[in-house]
């Protein structure tokens, strides 16, 4: 990246670099800060410059980036499994100077013991459809990502808030996860890919472990939720 690269929009401060994933309808929902708007929202509820950030799906490094540049945390660790997607990331962090506060890996997180050393990735068209999982077998250029340990991740970075949107995956995560070093979690739900029963187990998951809705910050879809203190 130079100079000249290009500005396509800005959102809370954060300004966003012209890639390829940007097209005009996004580019206004950046500007309005709708773009992924429930969990920035949520995001900057819950985070204090007190906590380490474990983002899992970076998708284009916005949500990140807005959390780092607002909320001001001691670091957030990203992963997103889409290879193609991190020179865009990569570029967004060091256009807003964020590159020693923000840092992104292309693994894959897996909480379930018997972890494989690498998981097929399907990229399609748009990177939002982008997923491990393959619902119907619709075309997409598979690709193999590395993986890494849910909890020897958390165990190195010491996280404290976990933002997740992985298109999917956060039920096979959840159902395995250790999440007693969290104290708050934001965390998109996808009926679509495990249906309302899915859904309606990752909730019971983050409530079973100690985790409260923070109502005015949540919806059916977009949770934010916090241990209650003491």
């Amino acid at each position: 990246m130079t100079d000249t690269q290009t500005v396509a929009a800005e959102c809370l401060g954060v300004k966003v670099p012209m890639t390829r994933f940007l097209h005009e309808k996004r580019i206004e929902r950046i500007k309005a800060a709708r773009y992924e708007g429930q969990e920035i929202e949520g995001s900057l509820h819950v985070v204090t410059p007190d906590d380490t950030v474990l983002e899992i799906g970076a998708g284009i490094g916005l949500v990140g980036a807005v959390i780092a540049h607002n909320a001001k945390p001691k670091a957030i660790h990203s992963f997103e499994a889409n290879p193609e997607l991190l020179d865009a990331i990569n570029e967004l962090y060091i256009l807003n100077n964020l590159q020693d506060l923000i840092s992104v890996n292309n693994q894959v997180l897996i909480s379930a013991e018997d972890r494989p050393e690498s998981l097929q990735f399907h990229i399609r068209t748009s990177y939002l459809g982008s997923s491990l999982l393959n619902p119907g077998n619709r075309p997409s250029n598979v690709v193999d990502v590395p993986t890494a340990s849910f909890a020897t991740v958390c165990d190195a970075l010491e996280p404290t808030v976990l933002v997740m949107d992985i298109e999917g995956g956060e039920l096979e995560l959840l159902r395995h996860a250790d999440l007693s070093c969290f104290r708050g979690v934001v965390l998109e739900f996808h009926p679509e890919a495990y249906g309302v029963e899915g859904m309606r187990e990752c909730k019971t998951i983050l409530t079973d472990a100690g985790f409260e809705r923070v109502d005015e910050k949540s919806t059916r879809t977009v949770w934010t939720c916090v241990r209650p203190e003491g």
